[in-house]
């Protein structure tokens, strides 16, 4: 379905970019850096993508079409993920993107791996939408049962530009290992559970909804476990990063898999602070139309968590004016 959107959005602005294209020039583009193929934000982005969206031509709401923004049309692009996201609002290549909370924190504050590169004061949030568990997975006989069994292993981390590999460095800290303990190795999900059934890798770290695709592909095609996050160090790790929430993974997500006790963080949508008002505005209720919640109930596990009751949790940056504006307008900010 995520293909097809962005298939057709593309096709769309193509059509529409011609010369001579009728409504060429009512149309409004509007991007949303989402995540890799394989991973959940690539899906739920495809989904929200086409419910704010509403090309020039199209059928009303009242009458059975698009709840979307009057004149936009919205693509959900693939990227490394949280990082590359916000990097792609801050030099405008995107208008919009999603981002685990502990990411848009670091981003907006110039901490963590944003130290050096300096804080990004243009971010704000649209809202909050799900809860992203950390993944660890390993074979099932690889006699790796816990963080501390990584030691001399060759570990992926995650892909360059992905905030899954902050997480899994500060998880892999917390177990008493040091980068030069362990092989880090740095790619995708998708191509990170292809070495690990290849025997690769050795294990490979994962931020996400769940059950989270690569994930599951992985466990009906091969024996595999996940490594719990748990005891004093999970304790620790939930002390020292606020962004941290304990969580676990049930029995039965993916096949054959036992669930474990794991940390989450909150999966958000950014946007620039330059973003007009009132586009916002109409973005943030269309995300929240009944239409938009019935699209996204049917698409997958984590576009059934996306719910208005935890539209604020967890966010820890300013507001878009026209987000706050909306909630504001519906009872949920004073």
């Amino acid at each position: 379905m995520g293909a097809l959107s962005l298939g057709f959005a593309l096709s769309l602005l193509l059509a529409l970019s011609l010369p001579g294209s009728a409504g060429a020039q009512d149309t409004r583009f509007f991007r949303i850096g989402t995540g890799s193929a394989a991973g959940t934000y690539f899906p739920i982005g495809s989904i929200i993508a086409g419910a704010i969206s509403s090309p020039p031509g199209s059928r009303s709401c009242e009458e059975g079409g698009s709840c979307g923004v009057p004149g936009m049309i919205a693509v959900a692009q693939t990227t490394n993920g949280s990082v590359q996201n916000i990097q792609l609002i801050a030099s405008k290549q995107a208008e919009s993107g999603f981002s685990q909370a502990d990411v848009a924190y670091w981003a907006f504050y110039g901490e963590g791996m944003f130290a050096k590169s300096g804080r990004h004061p243009e971010l704000r949030a649209v809202a909050n939408l799900y809860p992203e568990l950390v993944h660890i997975v390993v074979r099932k006989y690889s006699g790796i049962l816990g963080i501390a069994d990584l030691a001399g292993r060759r570990v992926s981390l995650g892909a360059q530009g992905s905030g899954t590999r902050l997480d899994a460095s500060a998880i892999m800290a917390a177990y008493g290992l040091k980068a030069d303990d362990y092989e880090a190795v740095r790619e995708q999900p998708g191509k990170s559970a292809d070495l690990l059934r290849e025997g690769e890798i050795d294990a490979f770290f994962v931020v996400g909804g769940m059950p989270f695709p690569a994930i599951e592909d992985l466990a009906q095609r091969s024996e595999v476990l996940l490594l719990p996050i748990d005891g004093e160090q999970a304790s620790d790790l939930v002390a020292n990063h606020p962004f941290f929430v304990q969580a676990k993974i049930p029995d039965g997500i993916y096949v054959h898999v036992p669930g474990v006790d794991t940390l989450s963080v909150g999966a958000q949508w950014l946007a620039s602070a330059e973003l007009d008002a009132d586009l916002v505005y109409g973005i943030t209720r269309a995300l929240w139309h009944e239409n938009t919640r019935r699209l996204l109930s049917g698409g997958s596990a984590d576009g059934r968590r996306i719910s208005m009751e935890t539209a604020l949790q967890g966010i820890a940056i300013p507001l878009h004016e026209g987000a706050a504006r909306y909630y504001r307008e519906i009872g949920m900010l004073k």
